[in-house]
């Protein structure tokens, strides 16, 4: 019986880009090519055997023993379709973790599109603002344009009322002209200045997140390329895995540490920074030191212990006969059973200094020896829960600690759209208060400009405004070097007319304008 695999067959855990179980398929499907080849000389033998058996009759202690051969050929075979129903088993639950990845995949997928959502529409609202930004300064820059412009007209105006009313125009508009001046200039410096501080901050806040973007895609494909070299490293291992078995509980605990450091590495995790190794804890009972602390976000913690025996598991590989392997493997699930007692009583979880769930780590670093203990004792891994243990093979804690660098991502990326959300927050109230003082400024503006108009008009407006008086002087013989502006005697005049007709409130509301209209 062989079992055949094609490229096709592989061709779907290619596509959904899941390299850990590309990996464990990888791997199925080369156990099974070495099958298929045991298999294929299996039966080769067989045929030799039965065309000596049918040529060779005359000697029948030779026939025993070929048919004895033949027996041993058989049993051997039954073990390799075990052994290929094992594989079997195992590529189901492969397709079964492919699933589950699948849906994690999509899940982090639609994660990353939210969160490219909000940058987004951050992009959007600083657009907006800048929009906003543009058009108050292209507000501001008309108004100091208009202003300038009535100053201009302002000074034009002051030259030409003469000496009579020097001293009224100087003073009001000098007092005006500082008063504008001053308060723009003063007022729209200090307020740009913050908000201009403000955007840049902003900015530099966007494209540091940006980059920060770009960043993790660079470590997503650095990521590929150390499974890609873990791909490589299997075979080096296997027979590190050999000779580690097949040696004392020092060397088996030292390669057990080995393949939980290779996991770690794998998963993107630093030493010193994200784990550290054998972290020594001094506790009444002696000093305590678990082979793995991994440092989760928020201050919290998880122990991970990679010290487990496999004696008996290399028995049972090895075994000659049924029994021999029912002995080892009972033996292995007691092994299993005693370690997740001992690493239960020592209470990793309670240690000082460490923020940890109840539960601590038991790091199996061979798959295959996990699932015939719990073949063996289907309740091996409901106890070990029981006991505050959570038993876990490469492929588990591989995802498991994929989880955790994504955490660490998550938090790092919730901070910066705090961060971000609070320099927007800063930049709105501060340009509201900046537009509540432009406000401000333009109500100041209108209200000098009222003043001015109102000061004016007093030189012309009403039956003793001052260019009549004035030209009473002259018209009592008083001497004057020059003549009053013609157009002021002239609208003073109209302004008397009119008082005839309307009543004095009107005339002052209807000629408070700027003294521009008179001069053109």
């Amino acid at each position: 019986m062989t079992v055949e695999f094609s490229w096709l067959q592989l061709q779907p855990y290619i596509l959904v880009g899941s390299l850990p179980l590309l990996l464990c398929a990888l791997v199925c499907f080369y156990k099974v090519r070495l099958l298929n080849k045991k298999v294929v000389e299996t039966q080769s033998q067989l045929v030799e055997l039965t065309a000596l058996h049918q040529t060779d009759q005359i000697s029948l202690a030779q026939a025993k023993g070929a048919e004895q051969q033949l027996d041993y050929l058989k049993s051997e075979l039954q073990v390799l379709q075990l052994n290929n129903q094992e594989l079997n088993i195992e590529l189901r639950t492969s397709k079964e973790q492919q699933q589950h990845f699948k849906t994690r995949l999509i899940e982090s997928q639609q994660q990353s599109k939210h969160y490219h959502n909000q940058w987004q529409s951050s992009q959007e609202k600083l657009s907006e603002v800048m929009v906003q930004l543009a058009t108050l300064q292209s507000s501001l820059t008309e108004k100091e344009l208009s202003f300038n412009a009535q100053l201009e007209q302002i000074a034009n105006s002051k030259a030409e009322l003469g000496k009579e009313f020097e001293n009224l125009a100087n003073r009001v508009l000098s007092q005006k002209s500082a008063e504008f001046k001053t308060l723009n200039q003063e007022s729209v410096q200090q307020l740009l200045m913050p908000m201009q501080t403000e955007m840049k901050g902003f900015r530099d806040k966007v494209e540091a997140i940006h980059s920060e973007e770009l960043k993790q895609r660079s470590e997503l494909k650095t990521e590929l390329i150390n499974l890609q070299k873990l791909n490589q490293d299997i075979t080096a291992q296997a027979q590190q895995l050999t000779n580690a078995l097949q040696g004392q509980k020092k060397v088996q605990g030292n390669w057990g540490e080995l393949m939980l450091e290779n996991v770690l590495d794998s998963a993107g995790l630093r030493l010193g920074l994200d784990y550290k190794r054998e972290v020594s804890f001094n506790t009444d009972d002696g000093k305590l030191r678990p082979d793995v602390v991994v440092y989760l976000p928020q201050n919290r913690h998880l122990v991970i212990d990679a010290k487990t025996s496999l004696s008996a598991y290399t028995r049972y590989v090895n075994a000659e006969s049924e029994l021999d392997a029912q002995v080892a493997l009972k033996q292995h699930a007691q092994a299993m059973n005693d370690r997740i007692n001992e690493l239960s009583n020592k209470d990793y979880f309670k240690l000082p200094g460490l923020n940890s769930p109840e539960v601590v780590v038991l790091f199996v670093p061979i798959e295959s020896a996990y699932v015939e203990a719990l073949k063996y004792q289907p309740d091996l891994y409901q106890k070990a829960i029981e006991r505050q243990i959570l038993v876990a093979t490469p492929t588990t804690l591989l995802t498991s600690l994929n989880i955790v660098k994504q955490l660490w991502r998550f938090e790092d990326q919730s901070k910066h759209t705090a961060e971000l959300a609070n320099r927007a927050e800063r930049f709105y109230n501060k340009l509201n208060s900046f537009l509540s003082s432009m406000q401000g400024v333009g109500k100041q503006l209108d209200k000098a400009k009222e003043s001015y108009d109102k000061a004016f008009a007093q030189l012309y407006s009403g039956k003793g405004n001052l260019i009549k008086q004035a030209a009473e002087f002259r018209d009592l013989g008083v001497s004057v070097q020059k003549e009053l502006p013609a157009p002021l005697v002239e609208q003073a005049h109209l302004e008397l007319g009119a008082a005839d007709v309307l009543d004095e409130p009107s005339v002052l509301k209807s000629n408070t304008q700027p003294v521009t209209d008179l001069t053109e």
